[in-house]
């Protein structure tokens, strides 16, 4: 490279003949002539010594004409292949394409207030979390939601993937933001649109939100790529060295790091999400008048055992309530049962496994119940006699009596009578 360079700057700056170039570099006057006809830098190239897939590649390609995603191993199989797989996998990543065709991504632009990414990052499995009982869980939901113009996170630990505690969290954390975007874009989560369609609890959150939700293609995680690298980011910067003394503190920690996190300069908007976000939130949607419908809900008639199940937990419930129908209301922190309009329980809900949550006040009203049915159940007991035969004979009144013969003693000729 040296040579070539110098040779063009004796020749074309300088004017020195060509023969007296070759002895002062002491090289072949044929190699002078050959570098200044070149008007480009000399580069080695070694000759292609070919492939061991090159005898094969027809038969591939025949396979890949009628299978185009037929995996490697396969495709070794069928043709017989004596080598390595590493260069017939190399071979096929060049030329699978032309079978199965090229699916190319463009950017995209977000308008401020248009769109938001949603997710649930599962944490990794040497993560455990304490949630009571003496048990500690791993793999707890995260929901995770990204602005598209700002790029702006938030995100909140929830018990469960059920719909209720998904949305839950949604509205927890659009509530934290103040508005609501005019589109959330979700991935085929079973809860939110499993089945290719947006669920009824997911339809009736956004309706009264006034916001849609959009599913993202099968497979196709580029559609949702930033709540995507958000969970990577939230893996590797967040993760890492924290210890966890329950999911509140989990969700207190997360949220200290992302105030921390949400002031970085992104380099794909060129700014700070912080600074971004009022942009973003002035082109939202304002809030509901009324909250949405979220949480877990049922309605259950209270069977003898005074317990409503919640998650696979158990909770106590005023006993008094048994025979009639109660509603049972599930958040993210708390477990309401209602009868009637009353509130018949309030628990803290737990979020372990199995678990049964006990109100003292419900276990003594019960104890107070079975007491009194069983002094009701001596008492009747005392009022049957028994024949000499030993079956019971009920005790009859003695106004029956008077009846049966004609008797009336508070008649006033009958206590003359008696006087």
């Amino acid at each position: 490279m040296e040579d070539w360079a110098e040779i063009r700057r004796l020749r074309r700056a300088e004017g020195v003949p060509i023969k007296e170039i070759a002895r002062r570099l002491g090289i072949a006057r044929n190699t002078v002539r050959a570098a200044l006809s070149s008007d480009r830098p000399p580069k080695y190239e070694r000759a292609p010594r070919g492939s061991v897939v090159d005898p094969f590649e027809p038969q591939i390609r025949a396979l890949l004409a009628e299978w185009p995603r037929m995996p490697g191993p396969v495709v070794a199989e069928r043709i017989r292949w004596p080598y390595s797989i590493a260069p017939l996998r190399k071979r096929l990543a060049v030329i699978r394409p032309e079978y199965v065709g090229i699916d190319p991504v463009d950017r995209t632009v977000y308008e401020p207030g248009q769109i938001a990414q949603c997710d649930l990052w599962f944490p990794e499995d040497g993560v455990k979390v304490p949630v009571g009982s003496g048990q500690s869980r791993s793999k707890l939901p995260v929901l995770v939601m990204t602005l598209g113009f700002s790029r702006f996170m938030s995100a909140v630990m929830i018990p469960s993937r059920q719909a209720g505690d998904i949305l839950s969290g949604m509205w927890q954390l659009v509530s934290g933001i103040g508005r609501v975007p005019r589109t959330l874009v979700w991935d085929r989560e079973s809860a939110i649109g499993g089945t290719g369609r947006v669920s009824a609890p997911a339809a009736a959150f956004a309706g009264t939100l006034a916001t849609q939700i959009r599913l993202a293609p099968r497979r196709d995680p580029e559609f949702k790529g930033m709540v995507e690298r958000a969970n990577g980011f939230l893996e590797t910067s967040f993760l890492p060295g924290r210890l966890f003394t329950s999911p509140a503190d989990f969700n207190a920690q997360l949220a200290d790091w992302l105030a921390r996190a949400n002031t970085r300069t992104v380099r794909s908007v060129q700014g700070r999400p912080v600074d971004l976000l009022e942009t973003d939130y002035q082109a939202m949607v304002p809030l509901p008048p009324v909250d949405p419908p979220i949480g877990l809900n049922t309605r259950i008639r209270l069977s003898r055992d005074y317990y409503v199940r919640v998650d696979t937990v158990d909770y106590s419930v005023d006993p008094r309530m048994i025979g009639r129908f109660v509603d049972v209301t599930a958040s993210l922190n708390t477990v309401t049962v209602f009868c009637d309009g009353q509130v018949a329980a309030r628990h803290d809900r737990s979020w372990a496994k199995q678990g049964l949550v006990t109100d003292p006040a419900h276990k003594a009203t019960a104890e107070r119940m079975r007491q009194a049915l069983a002094e009701d159940r001596q008492r009747r007991q005392a009022a049957t006699r028994h024949h000499h035969d030993g079956h019971p004979v009920a005790m009859r009144a003695l106004p029956d009596y008077d009846a049966l013969f004609g008797v009336d003693f508070t008649s006033p000729s009958m206590k003359v009578s008696n006087e």
